[in-house]
């Protein structure tokens, strides 16, 4: 038998004093508050009575400390899958609002259904596919939870829905240690419900990718 439920969870706040759009570099863990964002998240699974199978983990810092109360709690150490990783974009490093009034940053912006300025959705969906089938074929039995990043997540929840990829990040229903849950039937994805029982109020670092 393959899983029975699949929560994709999004880590908790990042340390981020710069206020830097800080994708892939290295260095971004949790803050304070982020920590105790990802134990609400690990603790409402917990609550849900149901037992985890696998624990599958983006390679990034903050969701490896997003997934170290789901150890605590759980018993199961993370497996880290480069597939749930947050996409490429050539604004790393950079404050979004003085990139965004360059004009030589503006070639970046002229295919934001692709998009232009990162990996292409169709990209991310695909990977993030490959990822959680493996994750749910390979455990028998049990639900299995991956900590990834606000945009797979949210794109995967486009594709799953037959809504199209291009969005407005601001619109982006993802909050910080959201739980979105899935099940797979007839070979397809559908979601289950959605949930976020984090507090984010005060919130600096919301993230939207």
């Amino acid at each position: 038998m393959p899983a029975d439920r699949l929560h994709l969870v999004r880590h908790g706040e990042v340390h981020n004093p710069r206020r830097v759009l800080y994708g892939r570099l290295p260095g971004y863990g949790l803050s304070a508050d982020g920590r105790r964002m990802a134990r609400q998240a690990a603790e409402y699974v917990k609550g849900l009575g149901r037992p985890i199978a696998a624990l599958v983990v983006s390679p990034l810092q903050r969701t490896q400390e997003s997934a170290e109360p789901f150890t605590e709690i759980f018993g199961i150490e993370p497996l880290i899958d480069e597939r749930v990783i947050e996409p490429t974009n050539v604004f790393e490093g950079r404050h979004m609002a003085r990139a965004l009034v360059n004009p030589w940053n503006w070639r970046h912006l002229r295919r934001p259904a692709l998009p232009s300025w990162g990996e292409p959705y169709v990209e991310v969906i695909a990977r993030m596919n490959a990822a959680m089938t493996q994750a749910w074929e390979s455990v028998d039995g049990g639900d299995v939870v991956i900590v990834s990043h606000q945009l797979p997540i949210w794109v995967t929840h486009l594709a799953v829905a037959g809504l199209p990829s291009r969005h407005d990040p601001r619109d982006r229903r993802c909050a910080l240690s959201s739980i979105t849950s899935l099940e797979m039937v007839d070979g397809r994805w559908t979601e289950v419900s959605y949930a976020e029982p984090a507090s984010t109020a005060g919130a600096v670092d919301v993230g939207a990718v």
